[in-house]
Parts: C-alpha cells; structure tokens; sequence
C-alpha cells in the first residue's frame, strides 16, 4: 500500500500571497508652456503632449478608504505641472528626466513610459517628440 506524501502547510496570514502589478495611464495632458532651445521657443508658449504609462507593484491590495495606497494620477498630472512652470526647459529630454527623477521618488514605481511631444512646431506634422522608457534597475552599485 503507497504512502500519502502529502504535508500540512500554514499559512501566515500576516504575509500576502499575492502582488499587484499596477499600471496609471494618463494619456494626452496638454499644457501650454515655454519649451525649447530656439530664441522663438523662449519667448512664445506652445502646446505640449504628455502621455505616460507608470507600472508600480503592491503586495496589498488597494485601500478603498486611503489614498495614499494607490499611486494617484491627480497627483502626477500636478507634479508635471508644478515643474514645467518651475522652469525652462531647452529639451524634451531633460524635462523628461526631471519627470522621471520626481515620480521615482515613489520606491513602488518600477517602470514609467513618458512620451513628450511638440503639436505646433513644425507645419508639416501634427507632432514631433520624443518616448522614453526607464525602468528602475534592482542592481546593487
């Protein structure tokens, strides 16, 4: 007669059995701002494009009653803002790596996806820009 190999195992109730892989979308946030390198861009706003994709991972699930445990979209799209006033800007890039430095701030933020985009620049294209993804590295330096 064979032996039932099986075992008892407890759970422990204080730790998670499950992660969350979250993803905040915010798509087409225009604002009108001074961006660029040219002596015109300096001077006049134009319209900018934002759209970012923010992946972030929670071992809990989100608190109905707390916004502090969900990543908050209100609060991104005021953070953009708050800097693009804050100061000039000569390159999509440099104001994309600000963006990244702040939201990074949040240690749940994995990977962001920014796109950044110009709609009055040139006249033969309803816009140009720039997407860049970067993605928290969980090497040790």
């Amino acid at each position: 007669m064979k032996k039932n190999n099986l075992r008892i195992v407890k759970i422990d109730k204080s730790k998670s059995l499950f992660n969350y892989e979250k993803k905040i979308l915010i798509n087409e946030l225009i604002l009108d701002l001074k961006l660029g390198y040219y002596d015109f861009e300096k001077e006049k706003s134009q319209k900018i494009k934002f759209s970012l994709e923010i992946d972030y991972e929670d071992k809990k699930p989100t608190n109905d009653k707390d916004i502090k445990s969900i990543v908050n979209y209100g609060t991104v799209v005021k953070l953009i803002t708050k800097l693009v006033k804050k100061k000039h800007y000569n390159f999509l890039e440099s104001l994309a790596e600000a963006v990244f430095d702040e939201l990074f701030k949040d240690k749940r933020i994995g990977k962001i996806m920014l796109k950044i985009e110009k709609l009055e620049i040139l006249k033969d294209c309803s816009s140009v820009g720039i997407q860049i993804t970067k993605k928290r590295s969980h090497d040790r330096f």
